[in-house]
C-alpha cells in the first residue's frame, strides 16, 4: 500500500471533526442483515476498520457482542470514548489482514468506511479464518451524491481542485473489485438514501474530516474555504444547506 494511503496515520489529525460532522449510518441495515444474512442481538460481530466507532454503535445498540479492530490509534480512543458505556464492546488494537481473533469465532464481519484501505489479498483470508461456517461478510460505503443537487456537485469540484490525493482514494474506492472477493459465492447490494443537513461550520467541518482536506498551513487553503463559503451561500435555505448521501451495502460469504 503506498504510504499516501496508510490508513494508520492519515486520520489521525481529522478525529475531532470526524466525530462532529461525519454521518453514521442508516438504521435500516439491520433490519437488512436480518432478513437477508439471519443477524439477531445473539450474532458476534467483528468491525474492522471500526475507526470512531460509527459502525460499531449501530450494532451496540442493536444488543450485539462486538470486537472493533482498528490501527490507528487516535481514530481508536475516539471509538473507546464514544463507546464506552457499552459493556458487548471490546476494542482492539489490530488490522483487518491480522485481527488476532480466534478462528471461526464470529458471525458477521462489518467494514464500513474501511475496506478500500484493506491490503484484500491478506484480509480475505484473515476473513476466511474468523468467519464461523456460513458466516458473512458486509462492505458498506457512505458516498456523497453528487447529482442529487448543485451543492453535492459543486462540493466534489472543491475537492477535485483541492483535495492532496483525492482522485487517489476514489479511485482505490471506484476500482474495488466487489465480486472478486466474495469470488465462488454470490453476493448482493443494496442502497439507501439520507441527508445531514449543514450549516457553514458544519460543511467546513465535513470537508475538514476528509483525509485528503488540505490542511490549514497549505497555501491554497485560504481559497479552498472561500469557495467553499460560496458554493453554502449560493445553496443555503434559512442559512442551511442538505448535504445528500447513498448508503451502499455489499453482502455475501466468503469462501
Amino acid at each position: 500500500m503506498r504510504a499516501v494511503l496508510d490508513p494508520t496515520k492519515r486520520f489521525s489529525k481529522r478525529v475531532e471533526n470526524y466525530i462532529k460532522y461525519r454521518p453514521g449510518y442508516p438504521a435500516k441495515i439491520i433490519p437488512l442483515l436480518e432478513s437477508e444474512c439471519g443477524l439477531t442481538p445473539r450474532s458476534v460481530v467483528a468491525d474492522l476498520g471500526s475507526g470512531t466507532g460509527f459502525l460499531t454503535k449501530l450494532f451496540l445498540k442493536y444488543g450485539n457482542k462486538v470486537f472493533g479492530i482498528e490501527p490507528n490509534v487516535d481514530m481508536r480512543a475516539a471509538g473507546e470514548k464514544l463507546l464506552a458505556k457499552y459493556q458487548n464492546f471490546t476494542s482492539v488494537d489490530a488490522s483487518a489482514e491480522a485481527t488476532t481473533l480466534p478462528n471461526h469465532s464470529i458471525d458477521l464481519i462489518v467494514a464500513g468506511q474501511a475496506f478500500h484501505w484493506f491490503d484484500r489479498a491478506k484480509a480475505k483470508p484473515e476473513f476466511q479464518r474468523i468467519l464461523k461456517p456460513g458466516g458473512w461478510a458486509v462492505l458498506i460505503w457512505n458516498g456523497f451524491r453528487v447529482e442529487t443537487s448543485p451543492l453535492n456537485n459543486g462540493y466534489q469540484e472543491i475537492v477535485l481542485r483541492y483535495g492532496t490525493d483525492y482522485k487517489e482514494v476514489a479511485r482505490e474506492i471506484n476500482g474495488i473489485d466487489v465480486e472478486s472477493f466474495f469470488a465462488t459465492e454470490p453476493y448482493k447490494r443494496a442502497r439507501f438514501a439520507f441527508s445531514q443537513m449543514f450549516d457553514f461550520e458544519g460543511l467546513k467541518g465535513r470537508l475538514l474530516s476528509s483525509s485528503y482536506a488540505p490542511e490549514s498551513s497549505d497555501p491554497n487553503f485560504d481559497k479552498m474555504i472561500d469557495e467553499l463559503r460560496s458554493l453554502f451561500d449560493a445553496n443555503r435555505k434559512d442559512d442551511k444547506i442538505d448535504f445528500n448521501y447513498e448508503t451502499e451495502v455489499y453482502y455475501g460469504r466468503v469462501t
